[in-house]
């Protein structure tokens, strides 16, 4: 798996995690002051979306391909951006230093307004912030695969999503894909006719050659002609 890639993947969903986390621990204190008679519909939603975004990382942290880290992705970017315009609409342009002294109702009483301001905030902020990374990983995912099935990858959006090289590196470097396996040799490993190599052709497969690591080409063969 290409070390640039995972360290930056595995990065970014810990601090979108911790994000999530950090969202889901404010929506949880204003649950407990609000439900279930008091903003019900904006208490739940906020509630359920950094939850389900907890759950879908860590299911998709170690077992994910390009394609479904890119729906998956897709619809919490979507999550998250409705949660933070709804957000944005309760809160408004709102200052909350000028809130001190004000009270806001709750389910059982009252609470600071400046208090619940800032918690709304600080809310709204880390949505944008998240919505952000998810569309930023998902453009830079896209990118990735787009470059390895350049380098003839025809899987690599089915192939494990650390197969992906950073953007300077080769695809499935230093490891490799399950499926396709090419060769790799430090002298020419095919036998030679008139000083030239030559690969023996297996009936109905292709012959593929791709840049190989210390710049020796990796010769692989695949099923079907290559497009």
């Amino acid at each position: 798996m290409t070390v640039v890639f995972t360290n930056i993947r595995i990065a970014a969903y810990v601090f979108v995690f911790a994000l999530c986390a950090t969202v889901l621990g404010v929506a949880s204190n204003l649950a407990k002051l609000f439900l279930p008679h008091v903003q019900h519909d904006y208490t739940i939603f906020s509630l359920v979306v950094p939850s389900v975004a907890i759950f879908a990382l860590l299911l998709i942290l170690q077992f994910a391909q390009p394609v479904v880290e890119v729906l998956v992705h897709a619809v919490l970017g979507i999550l998250w951006l409705t949660m933070a315009a709804w957000t944005s609409d309760i809160v408004g342009p709102m200052q909350c230093y000028i809130l001190a002294g004000i009270s806001t109702p709750t389910n059982n009483g009252s609470m600071s307004a400046r208090s619940y301001c800032y918690q709304m905030k600080v809310m709204e902020a880390f949505s944008w912030a998240i919505f952000i990374s998810l569309l930023s990983f998902v453009v830079i995912v896209i990118c990735l695969t787009s470059r390895a099935i350049a380098f003839g990858r025809r899987y690599a959006w089915t192939e494990h999503i650390s197969q992906l090289g950073w953007f300077g590196e080769l695809p499935g470097y230093p490891t490799e894909a399950i499926y396709p396996r090419p060769y790799y040799s430090a002298y020419p490993y095919y036998p030679y006719q008139g000083g030239s190599p030559y690969v023996q052709q297996m009936p109905g497969h292709s012959v593929v050659i791709q840049p190989g690591a210390n710049g020796l080409p990796m010769v692989s063969q695949m099923p079907g002609p290559v497009p």
